[in-house]
């Protein structure tokens, strides 16, 4: 059976300065890895981290009828150089396939009675707005758990597997992360959309996958969807924490920047579910967020990705986002959602924790403390990406068309200097 690590220190020496947290994307950072030095920081407009053709990618979780179904959705479009990967990955979900069998026979009973004890704490928010850096302190709480990075690759066995194969395939995975110089590793917090995408459920991850097609699912960035999808992913969810509940008992924090959207969906299914939600200053999100895809786009997908199309997904997917989110949030009651600044978090994390801890009546703040504190202390020098200008039109659109979430947050004056910069470098390199 997988268990929770039990080691909540972070074994790596990579270390955050105040106001510098990794950059978000999705994946969490390893407590296996030590490295002394802190990483140099890497621009946006620099090549990304080798990722071997070897290692896992999101689709090695799928089983084969769900890959089998993906392949077809997209015509088998794979780039000629991308057919080992492919083919790798179908034998991959060939065994999963039957060992998603032997753990139904073995946990079936379990599964079908596993229930929640508490309900779960949702932090949510767009993809590199620090929802990874927020998971990963609730995780130095030992009252709380998350599902781990081979959880959500592998739900469909990891009851049975995730005690010893991590152990085994550890070296499969690269050094550090393809878009910064975070370690990784398979003990760590992770991302549960993962595990969705593992279990076939619906989700815009898998417009990585064939990244020159039309982006799939990004309806269920706000939920708009017919009642058929919406009963796939709700399936998928309920099984994925039946799953990890049978695991181990702890209150679940669960972490997917997908969810935003979602939160009244979620709501109606775990009541007195709780939700932290995150922001940022928009220009470093869309900065953030578009190497990300960037990055995913070549090292995930099946076909070499053309990025002609990238910006304009970007801005979809935020306001299909933030959308559904406006639309459901007066579904939560006040004290059940908590809303934090990115800038105010890596400022002081402890402090805004502990106000975190307290307006969500958490208790038990002064016996993790010390935890945190070494937490945070250890990454201390961190040094994160370093991303390049972006156009003052684009600025101009950003400031257009997420006005709402600009305004809501009081980004404005950020937004204003990033322009006023903009404009002043188009003049000097005329």
């Amino acid at each position: 059976m997988t268990r929770r690590p039990t080691d909540k220190s972070p074994q790596s020496g990579l270390q955050y300065q105040q106001a510098q947290v990794p950059e978000e994307n999705g994946t969490a950072t390893s407590r296996m890895t030590t490295t002394k030095q802190a990483a140099s920081p890497s621009t946006s407009s620099s090549p990304a981290n080798a990722y071997p053709f070897y290692a896992p990618r999101f689709w090695h979780g799928m089983n084969l009828p769900d890959f089998l179904r993906l392949m077809a959705k997209h015509r088998f479009r794979v780039h000629p150089i991308k057919v080992p990967m492919a083919v790798m990955v179908a034998g991959f979900a060939s065994i999963n396939s039957v060992l998603s069998v032997v753990q139904s026979v073995i946990y079936g009973r379990r599964l079908r009675e596993a229930k929640l004890e508490q309900p779960p704490i949702f932090i949510i928010g767009h993809w590199r707005s620090g929802t990874t850096f927020l998971h990963e302190l609730f995780f130095q709480d030992e009252r709380l758990t998350a599902p781990t990075t081979y959880e959500c690759f592998a739900p469909h066995h990891f009851l049975l597997t995730g005690g010893f194969v991590p152990k085994l395939i550890w070296f499969l995975l690269p050094s550090r992360r393809p878009m910064d110089n975070m370690p990784v590793g398979f003990d760590l917090p992770q991302e549960d959309e993962f595990g969705l995408c593992s279990l076939g459920a619906p989700s815009p991850l898998f417009r990585c996958a064939f990244p020159n097609d039309p982006p799939p699912f990004i309806e269920t960035l706000d939920m708009d969807v017919d009642s058929k999808t919406l009963l796939a992913w709700q399936n998928a969810i309920k099984r994925f924490i039946s799953v990890l509940t049978v695991a181990r008992p702890e209150r679940l924090v669960l972490k997917s920047p997908p969810h935003t959207g979602r939160i009244g969906h979620l709501d109606e299914m775990f009541p007195g579910a709780q939700f932290v939600h995150i922001v940022r200053n928009p220009i470093k999100i869309f900065q953030s967020t578009r190497r990300l895809w960037q990055t995913l786009d070549r090292t995930q997908g099946f076909q070499i990705p053309k990025s002609n199309q990238l910006d304009s997904f970007v801005f979809e997917a935020f306001e299909r986002m933030y959308n559904g989110f406006e639309k459901q949030r007066s579904q939560i009651t006040a004290n059940r959602l908590h809303e934090i600044r990115y800038e105010d978090m890596v400022a002081d994390p402890v402090q805004q924790m502990e106000k975190l801890y307290e307006q969500m009546e958490l208790g038990g703040f002064d016996s993790l403390r010390p935890q945190l504190e070494a937490f945070v202390a250890k990454r201390r020098d961190y040094q994160p990406n370093i991303h390049s200008g972006v156009s003052a039109d684009l600025i101009r659109e950003i400031k257009t068309r997420w006005a709402n979430y600009i305004d809501r947050y009081e980004y404005g004056d950020a937004v204003e200097q990033a322009l006023a910069a903009a404009v002043g470098d188009q003049g000097r390199s005329v």
